[in-house]
């Protein structure tokens, strides 16, 4: 069968779902951890070629390096560990997700978050570092986040950050674990339990899970 019927490139060790932006709404994205450098390349440029733009996720710093030498039109964060290359510019939202997280060390989850909201066409508020230890931080941010049509709070240690936002607004709350914490924190498990049984009304995604949070408050923003 041709490319076009079956509605995949096969290119061997890979086979590149070109159709998945108007099946599912949106596009397929490269997760890079435990591929080579060279699948990476060859994988992004299958996509450049059947008229997509480019994410990659769990992008170490030597990855980039090498994807960036030879595709052009590489933006990498290196906090987030991803890469975008924007062949054509979506069409952005009015409306706004907010992203909120208790504290500086769950920014790799947040930019990832940040990094793919972006890719998928949304305005994105970040708010940072206002975590339940010194709470009159996040009360000073209130009406940025109750303005968000989707909020996604990343919390590490309890993850009680989100079930106190989950109880100021009205916006639907995508929680975001992280594997941030001490000991008993079980590398993010504590976090995961803790917004599972939130008594107040959200949803959780997987811990350090930055790109399924954005993905599922983006089909949200775009409702």
């Amino acid at each position: 069968m041709k490319k076009k019927e079956i509605g995949y490139e096969d290119i061997d060790f890979a086979k590149i779902d070109y159709l998945r932006q108007e099946r599912t709404g949106q596009p397929e994205v490269i997760f890079c951890q435990g591929k080579t450098p060279e699948q990476v390349v060859a994988i992004t440029e299958s996509i450049i070629r059947n008229g997509g733009n480019v994410l990659g996720t769990k992008v170490s710093d030597a990855m980039y390096r090498f994807v960036s030498e030879r595709v052009e039109g590489v933006i990498y964060n290196h906090t987030a560990q991803t890469f975008r290359i924007m062949r054509h510019e979506p069409a952005t939202t009015d409306s706004y997700i907010a992203i909120v997280c208790a504290g500086t060390s769950d920014l790799p989850v947040v930019e990832e978050a940040y990094e793919t909201a972006v890719f998928l066409g949304n305005k994105v508020e970040k708010i940072v570092d206002v975590g339940v230890a010194g709470i009159h931080r996040l009360f000073d941010k209130l009406e940025i986040i109750r303005g968000a049509k989707v909020v996604i709070v990343v919390a590490g240690m309890e993850g009680a950050l989100a079930s106190v936002v989950s109880g100021l607004v009205s916006s639907p709350v995508i929680a975001v674990p992280t594997s941030v914490g001490y000991g008993a924190s079980l590398h993010g498990i504590a976090a995961l339990l803790s917004m599972l049984n939130s008594c107040t009304p959200l949803c959780v995604v997987n811990i350090d899970n930055g790109y399924g949070a954005a993905c599922q408050a983006s089909k949200i923003n775009k409702l």
